[in-house]
């Protein structure tokens, strides 16, 4: 009896693939960036004794600021080699959307849990976003 092969290449495309089945990811696209968009560079280091404590205070602000649809895209990272050293991206279509989202009261809120967590509070750099439209 001979069994015949169908390679397996051949098989999920009749099938359907399961990556073929999947959703398209969302996410960012570079395209959906406006030109001149006001970006945030910022970064914040815990007190001595204080990194999981502000970690904490803090990881709750990414999914708050990512649902927020004036903004339009929001990282939160800390240093690896140096754990209660954060620095956030963000990028906002306007120092307008920036400042509205400075005024939510989960950020006021945040800002106000600084002084017992953080030494020296928030520095913050300015930018603009450059290279629209390069991919």
């Amino acid at each position: 009896m001979w069994i015949k092969f169908i390679p397996l290449v051949a098989v999920l495309m009749a099938a359907g693939s399961p990556a073929a089945a999947q959703p398209q990811a969302t996410g960012i696209h570079y395209a959906d960036i406006p030109a001149g968009a006001y970006s945030i560079v910022a970064e914040v280091r815990a007190k001595p004794g204080k990194a999981a404590d502000l970690r904490a205070a803090t990881l709750p602000l990414v999914a708050l600021v990512r649902s927020d649809p004036k903004n339009l895209v929001y990282f939160l990272q800390e240093d690896r080699a140096a754990p209660g050293h954060f620095i956030f991206y963000e990028i906002f279509a306007s120092v307008e959307d920036f400042e509205a989202h400075n005024a939510m009261p989960y950020v006021k809120d945040w800002f106000a849990k600084l002084p017992d967590l953080a030494e020296g509070g928030v520095q913050v750099m300015r930018m603009e976003v450059l290279g629209h439209g390069q991919h």
